[in-house]
């Protein structure tokens, strides 16, 4: 399926719309726009397995430019807006992509003298001047058919790591010129896991750049659903979209549902969202405590899946299946599950180890050889880098990546486990846990907290937080100072950039001992 199928068929259907500015854009106006961007590709000599990339917001273009790349057999790399102006270039030279298609504002990010040879498109009108390598990409696009280019096959996202642990990476998956509407396994298992169809209603709550949010609306729009796409996540705002569109599904991260319950129970009270079939979730592991909340709050219409941008493997477990295995990110669904411990032999259920899969999607990180072997075993099993055990169900229980492991004193303490604990606290929005220097035990444990209400912030509330955790977990895990922090460096979709918080502490010193 495609949108050229649904044009034909329901042409006057919304596709998808977005939000805050109710901009519409029907079947047949996605398919002729994404038809004419496909020739705009060709006339710019862009053959099967040349790659574009896009730097933009929820921009009502957005999926019409990534159904052009789809249907031309293009790779397309969408870069996140947060990255600044080293990351971008990095990523466009990386990923040997030929077009730019971006917004004005933008361009003072690019360094275009870097970038002479590359074909950059506007997708907004601009007063000011730009240089005269821009074009404006709807006037370009204007003088081409709405017909479908004579060599259509299917493309491919190739999307670059958040870089909350270094260098940006790009995942890269074989092309094999496939008819348009050509689709993998993987893609039909999740048709199927969340009853995907052209009676989905779509709530998208992230940027487009991430992952899980593109393919996910891109899903829809291949089977015949729509979308109600959001610009920026509001949880209030969240609530009456669902009841104004009848949603029946949406996706979400577990920073979201804590904005959610955190709402006043007269917001919450307010709206209704009975519609609601599936409420999909990933991207972290999400506390118990908020999980069951939640399911107690919407039903148990949660579903929650394991995954990662190389798509090497994959868990999903149900709401039903959660309640008798709270924690758990659920069974393999794709790939086959293992788990390793350090030498590299198979452990036994319930040891703790690195989580691998077998036989998942191949894949590699674009131009890295070293970095794509250095997650892969010589018998063919990957791990995306994340500690966790299985039970004798076979469901997947996750601790926390390896790179984020604090060893204090020869003890293994992971950070997942106070997060999870801290962030229950009334009066926390935000929260992520940190090893410091310590010059007897090497490290130690630090929360820098993100207040609901920062102006609330006391050396008294800082005492109360780590009591808080000494009074429900072991000591040895618990922190020894706690920093407020105006805004935490998280990414919209959820990830948290650890590296760059870790940055500003070493060797800085804790700043509170109770």
């Amino acid at each position: 399926m495609h949108p050229g199928i649904h044009a034909a068929h329901q042409g006057d259907k919304i596709a998808y719309c977005m939000a805050e500015s109710g901009e519409t854009v029907t079947y047949k106006q996605l398919n002729k726009v994404s038809n004419q961007t496909a020739h705009l590709f060709r006339h710019e000599s862009l053959k099967p397995g040349d790659g574009i990339a896009i730097l933009l917001h929820n921009h009502v273009s957005y999926l019409q430019i990534t159904w052009a790349a789809q249907r031309s057999g293009l790779y397309y790399t969408p870069i996140s807006t947060f990255f600044q102006s080293a990351e971008i270039e990095y990523i466009l030279k990386n990923s040997d992509a030929k077009m730019l298609i971006t917004a004005h504002q933008y361009l003072e990010r690019l360094n275009l003298a870097e970038l002479s040879c590359l074909k950059i498109y506007l997708v907004d009108d601009s007063h000011d001047e730009v240089p005269y390598q821009i074009q404006n990409w709807q006037q370009a696009i204007d003088q081409f058919p709405g017909t479908s280019i004579p060599d259509e096959c299917e493309g491919a996202e190739m999307i670059y790591s958040s870089g909350t642990t270094g260098v940006p990476k790009g995942v890269r998956f074989p092309l094999q010129q496939s008819a348009l509407g050509t689709v993998s396994t993987l893609f039909k298992t999740r048709v199927r896991l969340h009853d995907i169809s052209d009676r989905t209603r779509y709530l998208s709550t992230a940027p487009l750049y991430h992952s899980a949010p593109l393919r996910y609306n891109m899903m829809v729009t291949r089977l015949g659903g729509s979308s109600t796409i959001m610009q920026k996540f509001d949880a209030a705002y969240s609530l009456r979209l669902i009841e104004q569109f009848k949603v029946t599904h949406s996706q979400w991260v577990p920073t979201m549902f804590v904005r959610l319950l955190k709402l006043p129970e007269k917001i919450k009270d307010q709206h209704d969202v009975s519609s609601l079939e599936y409420v999909i979730h990933a991207a972290a592991p999400c506390p118990i405590e908020i999980k069951q909340r939640m399911i107690d709050w919407f039903g148990p219409k949660l579903y929650e899946y394991y995954s990662g941008t190389e798509a090497n493997g994959s868990t999903a477990i149900t709401s039903e299946e959660w309640l008798s295995h709270k924690g758990s990110v659920g069974r393999a669904i794709h790939g086959e599950l293992h788990i390793l411990g350090d030498d590299g032999n198979e452990l036994s259920i319930g040891e703790q180890g690195t989580v691998y899969f077998a036989n998942g999607s191949d894949f590699s990180y674009y131009k890295d050889p070293e970095k794509t072997a250095e997650v892969k075993t010589a018998h063919g099993l990957s791990t995306l880098g994340d500690m966790g055990y299985v039970d004798h169900d076979g469901y997947l229980y996750l601790k926390d990546r390896k790179s984020f492991m604090i060893i204090s004193g020869g003890v293994n303490i992971y950070p997942q486990e106070i997060e999870n604990l801290l962030i229950t606290h009334e009066a926390v929005a935000d929260v992520a846990v940190i090893g410091v220097p310590n010059s007897e035990f090497g490290e130690e444990v630090k929360a820098v907290v993100q207040l609901l209400a920062p102006e609330h912030a006391s050396e008294e509330l800082a005492t109360e937080l780590i009591q808080y955790c000494r009074n429900r977990i072991s000591h040895v895990k618990c922190p020894r100072s706690v920093d407020f922090i105006e805004q935490l460096p998280r990414h919209p979709t959820g990830k948290l950039y650890k590296s760059r918080l870790k940055d500003e502490y070493w060797p800085a010193k804790a700043t509170h001992r109770p």
